[in-house]
C-alpha cells in the first residue's frame, strides 16, 4: 500500500513518531488488542487515527490521547464518521489516567481496555503508570521495541529480566501476538517491533499478599544490581543486616542471591516475610 498523504504534517524524531499505514495489518493489530463492543477503549499515541478506525468498528467507545496539536486537525476529519471516538491532546506522563478514563467513560466504566503505540524511549515508564493508575484494565495492547518485548517475557537469570518484567508476570498473562518488522512503519524504525497483549489475570499469579510491600521490594531489589538482594532491602526498607538477613533465610533464599535470580514466586515469598517484619 502507498504511504498516505497528510498535507504539510513531518514526523517528529523528538516524539518518536513512526506510523502504520497497512490496513490489513492495522486490522489484524485491532483484532489482536482483543477489543469487544462492550469494550471502552483508550487509545495512547493514535498517530493519523488509522488503528483508531478499526479499534472503533469494534468498540463501544474509544479515547484516543495524543501529544501532538498538529495532529489533532488531521485526527478529526479521519475520524469525523465514527461517533464513538473522541479525540484527547494531552501527555499520557502527565495526565492523570485513572481521572481522565473516569471522565471519558463514566466512573461506572465497566470493561476497559488499552491500545497503544508508544515511542520507545519512554515505553517502561508509561507501561508502569498503567499498571499503577488503570489496574481495572482488561487488557494493555502495545507496540514496543521488540527487545523490551523480549524483556517483558524474560525470567529469572535472563540478561532483560528486572522489575518491569516481574510487575507484568505477576499481574498480566503476556503474550507477543505479532512481531513487526521496521519496514512496516513509515518511517522505518531502527530496529524492529512486537505487538504485545498484556491480558490481566482473575487474580495475580502468586499469592504476595500487601500488594504496596511486594512492588515496593521488586523496585527495591533491582535498584543497584551490583549489590546482593540484601544489601538492596537494608536501603530500601530502612532494616538492619541483621533484619534483612533473617527475612531472606525465613523467604529460604540466601544471603548472596541477587534480584535477577529471583523467581516470582520467591518475590512473593520475601515480600511476606518483610511485611511480617515491618508491621
Amino acid at each position: 500500500m502507498k504511504p498516505q498523504k497528510h498535507g504539510s504534517f513531518h514526523q517528529k524524531h523528538s516524539l518518536g513518531q513512526n506510523f502504520i499505514e497497512d490496513e490489513a495489518l492495522l486490522s489484524q493489530l485491532a483484532e489482536l488488542s482483543l477489543v469487544t463492543v462492550e469494550d471502552h477503549v483508550l487509545e495512547i499515541g493514535p498517530g493519523f487515527g488509522a488503528l483508531t478506525k478499526p479499534l472503533a468498528e469494534r468498540a463501544k467507545q474509544v479515547v484516543s490521547l495524543e501529544i501532538d496539536r498538529t495532529l489533532i486537525p488531521i485526527l478529526n476529519v479521519t475520524l469525523e464518521k465514527y461517533a464513538n471516538a473522541r479525540i484527547i491532546c494531552g501527555d499520557v506522563m502527565r495526565i492523570n489516567l485513572s481521572a481522565l478514563v473516569a471522565e471519558a467513560f463514566g466512573a461506572d466504566c465497566s470493561s476497559l481496555r488499552v491500545a497503544a503505540n508508544l515511542p520507545y524511549y519512554i515505553t517502561t515508564d508509561v507501561l508502569t503508570k498503567l499498571m499503577r493508575e488503570l489496574p481495572q484494565a482488561k487488557s494493555i495492547a502495545v507496540m514496543i521495541q521488540k527487545e523490551v518485548g523480549d524483556k517483558l517475557l524474560s525470567g529469572p537469570g535472563d540478561d532483560g529480566y528486572g522489575p518491569l518484567a516481574v510487575m507484568c508476570q505477576y499481574r498480566y498473562h503476556v503474550l507477543r501476538a505479532l512481531d513487526v518488522p521496521a519496514a512496516c512503519f513509515n518511517p522505518p524504525p531502527k530496529v524492529d517491533s512486537s505487538f504485545m497483549v498484556l491480558e490481566k489475570l482473575e487474580q495475580p499469579r502468586v499469592n504476595a499478599g500487601d500488594e504496596e510491600i511486594f512492588t515496593r521490594l521488586v523496585r527495591s531489589a533491582f535498584a543497584m544490581r551490583r549489590k546482593t538482594l540484601l544489601n538492596n532491602l537494608v536501603s530500601g526498607f530502612s532494616l538492619t543486616r541483621e533484619q534483612a538477613a533473617a527475612c531472606l533465610v525465613a523467604a529460604n533464599l540466601s544471603a548472596q542471591v541477587r534480584a535477577e535470580e529471583l523467581s516470582l514466586e520467591d518475590f512473593a515469598g520475601l515480600a511476606i516475610q518483610l511485611q511480617n517484619a515491618i508491621r
